[in-house]
């Protein structure tokens, strides 16, 4: 990978007060606009992997697969541990990326179909503007909130329509990975800005090494080794390598570089993408239904960006 980031340290920063050039702007929501594309393809694979090889055993095997990559990355480039004042930070992206987003959503799709799981995590964008408020204390304006309140009715709405009146247990794992997600991508933008994206995510998944093993023997004890087909261990490669891993390095360069606010908008593209992948991998039907729910937390999410100024 030719990323600045990895080949001569940290990125060219876009301070939140002052909009980059136009060229950087560009360059940001590229790198942005892939981060977003390997994301896509998560929660559809997650659906090919969790029915196959158990949800609790591909959300933390995934995080596995990642961790070692980044223990290989980080060796080969003789990178130096972390300075203190950077760990709580990196804790946090470990609760809420590694630990907390992958587990839930890898359980809740062990049920779910991929529509239904993309729709709920429609919701991301809206969670990352609030975690970025309260980590950076703003005050936005009472339309901002608004916003946030129209997409989580829109979700439950659209959860207890699916659930014959009562949401699932898969919705309740789904949202509360959304919220770990936000407070996830909001400090690893913060960190990102010191560290680089390559770094942050290569660290977060180091510190969860400790608690990923002892889930790993507990896993391994009770139900030993999965058998799944093929498919399900492709599926798994991808969620581990690219999803868990490499696919923060674009992502976490493009908010640095070009601006938290400005390319993180383009989560809004997420959704639509993901629901395009579950059509045509997995062959479900998108319900007009799952359409509306879809574009109503997409506008909702919208409108949180502009009102939260």
């Amino acid at each position: 990978m030719t990323d600045e980031s990895i080949t001569s340290g940290t990125p060219r920063i876009a301070r939140a007060d002052v909009a980059p050039t136009a060229t950087v702007e560009r360059e940001g929501l590229l790198y942005g606009m892939l981060g977003i594309l390997a994301f896509s393809f998560t929660l559809p694979f997650s659906r090919v992997a969790s029915p196959e090889l158990g949800g609790v055993f591909v959300g933390i095997e995934r995080a596995i697969l990642a961790a070692a990559l980044a223990i290989l990355i980080l060796a080969l480039r003789r990178e130096a541990w972390p300075e203190r004042r950077h760990w709580r930070g990196i804790c946090l992206v470990a609760i809420g990326t590694v630990l907390g987003f992958g587990p839930l959503t890898s359980i809740a799709m062990q049920d779910l179909p991929a529509t239904h799981g993309i729709v709920v995590v429609g919701l991301l964008p809206a969670a990352t503007a609030v975690m970025a408020v309260l980590r950076a204390g703003e005050r936005p304006r009472p339309a901002f909130w608004l916003a946030v309140i129209a997409g989580v009715v829109a979700v439950v709405i659209f959860a207890l329509a699916q659930g014959a009146g009562r949401p699932q247990w898969g919705d309740l794992l789904l949202l509360a990975a959304v919220i770990l997600a936000g407070l996830g991508y909001a400090e690893g933008a913060v960190l990102t800005r010191e560290l680089g994206g390559w770094r942050v995510i290569s660290w977060a998944l180091v510190f969860s090494i400790p608690i990923l093993a002892l889930l790993t023997i507990v896993i391994l004890g009770t139900q030993g080794w999965p058998q799944g087909n093929a498919a399900s261990w492709w599926s798994m490669l991808y969620l581990g390598a690219v999803s868990m891993y490499f696919g923060f390095f674009p992502w976490y360069r493009g908010l640095a570089i070009g601006g938290v606010a400005r390319v993180g908008q383009l989560q809004l593209v997420q959704p639509v993408l993901s629901l395009v992948w579950a059509a045509i991998l997995l062959g479900e039907q998108l319900s007009l239904g799952t359409i509306l729910a879809s574009l109503l937390v997409i506008a909702s999410a919208a409108l949180s960006r502009v009102t939260r100024g």
